[in-house]
């Protein structure tokens, strides 16, 4: 015969196990916002190079469907860099840490519908984008690494 104690311990016991059978509320990185390129590397084959060019200012805009990205030089013209400008953006989709971008615009034509996907990893106002580049009709085929900071 169960004791009142026994039969609310093994109410108390059931709940616990039943609990740690659900699954875990994914966490959502806190991805939304306006970052600013602060480092990035280029990996093909066994080779890495920085792509970072520092008179370059890129920032990245990401709201809660939508990311977009631009870039210019910041010496307007008057040295090697010749005003270049580009621009960029479409929808995303975050499912844990794997974060897929689907360009739908860009300067470049040829990466339009292009779809990239990468991991993310955000510490403090730092994210870090990680994954493969390809698009085939321009014979690219690398890994990035992009290191941004939230700008405030």
């Amino acid at each position: 015969m169960l004791t009142r104690k026994t039969f609310a311990f093994a109410s108390v016991l059931a709940m616990f196990l039943i609990a740690c059978q659900q699954p875990a509320t994914p966490v959502k990185l806190p991805l939304e916002g306006t970052w600013q390129l602060v480092a990035a590397t280029s990996t093909e084959k066994d080779s890495t190079k920085s792509t970072f060019i520092p008179d370059l200012k890129m920032i990245k805009i990401i709201n809660a469907s939508h990311f977009a990205f631009f870039s210019h030089d910041l010496n307007q013209g008057k040295d090697s860099l010749k005003a270049q400008f580009s621009a960029g953006g479409g929808t995303y989709e975050l499912k844990d840490s794997t974060y897929t971008e689907h360009l739908e615009y860009f300067n470049t034509r040829q990466w339009e519908g292009g779809n990239f996907t990468f991991t993310v990893r955000i510490k403090a106002d730092t994210l870090v984008q990680e994954g493969i580049e390809k698009v085939e009709k321009l014979g690219i085929d690398h890994i990035i690494r992009e290191t941004y900071v939230r700008i405030k």
